[in-house]
């Protein structure tokens, strides 16, 4: 039976938007455009969710970019930064569900340097009993291995939670190793499913 909620952290609970950051320094929508498919890229950020140090892939980003070091810089110290603010309703929800005594997790693709930063800022995070964090485990998702690993640490049993993110081939793998999905378009539909699995009232 279902007894237990393993969230995704960005893009699920906190709005994570890499775009709204630069466009702070950035005023010209082609240049942004420019900028964020060919430096500071999603492939170039997932090392750090990998867990290679900031320190290091930005050193070999402003080799291949010397123009765009000052910009490149920003990226480590300020990535709280890159957060801009809850997602609507899902505070509220995480809150409901910790009120109810619902075993609360989450799995994260995300740095740990970076996460040091952030969890103190986020004290919704204070009612989740254990968070697998990828850059400190050195896997990520969707690589089943993670999901394993979240099974044995939440002393979870296959089938006891659900998992929760926004990317359908996260939800995919965490479906075949062990947990029910729901793939996350917004905090409506996802307090639909977890009344219709029981976790929250009518």
């Amino acid at each position: 039976m279902l007894r237990a909620v393993v969230f995704d952290v960005g893009n699920v609970i906190v709005d994570w938007n890499v775009r709204a950051f630069y466009a702070r320094f950035i005023t010209d929508p082609a240049r942004l455009d420019w900028f964020l498919a060919n430096v500071v890229t999603p492939d170039w950020h997932f090392q750090h969710d990998m867990g290679r140090p900031f320190a290091d892939t930005s050193a070999e980003l402003i080799a291949r970019f010397p123009a765009e070091a000052d910009l490149i810089r920003l990226f480590g110290p300020r990535f709280n930064e890159t957060i801009v603010g809850p997602i609507p309703g899902m505070i509220e929800l995480v809150e409901q569900l910790a009120a109810r005594g619902v075993p609360l997790f989450a799995i994260t693709n995300f740095a740990q340097e970076f996460w040091l930063q952030f969890r103190p800022e986020w004290p919704v995070f204070d009612h989740f009993i254990d968070i697998v964090v990828s850059g400190a485990e050195r896997l990520a998702k969707p690589d089943p291995a993670i999901y394993q690993l979240a099974l044995r640490r939440f002393g979870l049993a296959p089938g006891e939670a659900i998992f929760i993110d926004d990317r359908a081939d996260n939800v995919a793998a965490a479906q075949a190793n062990g947990f029910a999905g729901h793939l996350f378009e917004g905090a409506a539909g996802l307090n639909a499913e977890l009344v219709r699995l029981g976790l929250l009232p009518q």
